[in-house]
This record gives structure tokens, sequence and C-alpha cells, in this order.
């Protein structure tokens, strides 16, 4: 992959040693004025980018003005989700918009997922060397010449 930037894989249980550790991406999301320094888990089964409740409401969204809403599955399908648009600054790479299902749990983490993150990027695992690579999506005009 060119141009591709590397990170690492974050330990989460210590109890659970080398198992524990999980591709978390560092990233700023910005909406309007507001911008969150955060880290997204890259999740490959998921089908959508999740955004935790606590994260919309610092990028400045008003739960009641969103209205576009859809369901969630799986651990989240008891919470309410609204679409909302972010741009993400990731890297040295251009800022993306991505697309979350804002849910309205508490104790989730930010997902990246599918729909749109991994349509945008191309990401290389390298779990036995607890390292994972990003680099945006390769346009056609890109891969030309």
């Amino acid at each position: 992959m060119r141009n591709a930037e590397q990170y690492p894989f974050i330990a989460g249980d210590t109890a659970l040693g080398e198992a524990s550790f999980r591709p978390y991406l560092p990233f700023t999301l910005i909406h309007q004025q507001r911008s969150v320094t955060t880290s997204g888990l890259l999740d490959t089964g998921a089908s959508i980018n999740v955004l935790p409740y606590l994260a919309g409401i610092e990028l400045g969204y008003e739960w009641e003005r969103q209205t576009t809403a859809l369901s969630l599955t799986g651990n989240l399908a008891q919470y309410e989700a609204r679409v909302v648009l972010v741009q993400a600054a990731i890297g040295q790479f251009e800022p993306v918009q991505l697309v979350f299902a804002w849910t309205q749990a508490m104790n989730v983490p930010l997902i990246l997922g599918q729909v749109n993150f991994f349509m945008e990027f191309d990401v290389c695992f390298y779990r036995s060397q607890l390292e994972f690579a990003v680099c945006p999506k390769v346009s056609a005009s890109d891969s030309e010449g």
C-alpha cells in the first residue's frame, strides 16, 4: 500500500494478554466549528460506522434535530440511532466525510465499519506484529499513468 500510515494495536484488558489488543485508529472528527480527537475501533464485521452519544454531543449535534433514523442490530439493537455526517481527519491524509449511526448508547466504542470507513480507506492488518496500515482508497484516476 503506497502512502500508508502505520498504527499499533492498542491493549485492552491486560488480564487477556496479547488477546486484548485491538486496532484502534486515532483521528479527529470535525463538525461545523467543533472538533473531537478520538480513536475508533476498526471493525470489518460492522455494517456501518457508529458514533457514541457523548461524542455526538461534543461535536454539537442535537438529537431532536437529526431526523433520519435507522435501526442498529446486535448489541446495539435496543438503542435508537440517527444518521449524521462528520468530517474525519486521519493522519496526514485529506479529510473525508464519514457517515455515522449516532447512537444513544453510552458505553460503546466509536466503530469504523463498512459504510463508509472501509469504502474510503484501504486497511492492511498485521495482527502477528500488532500493527495495521491505513491509506485512502485509490481512485481510478490515481491508478492511471
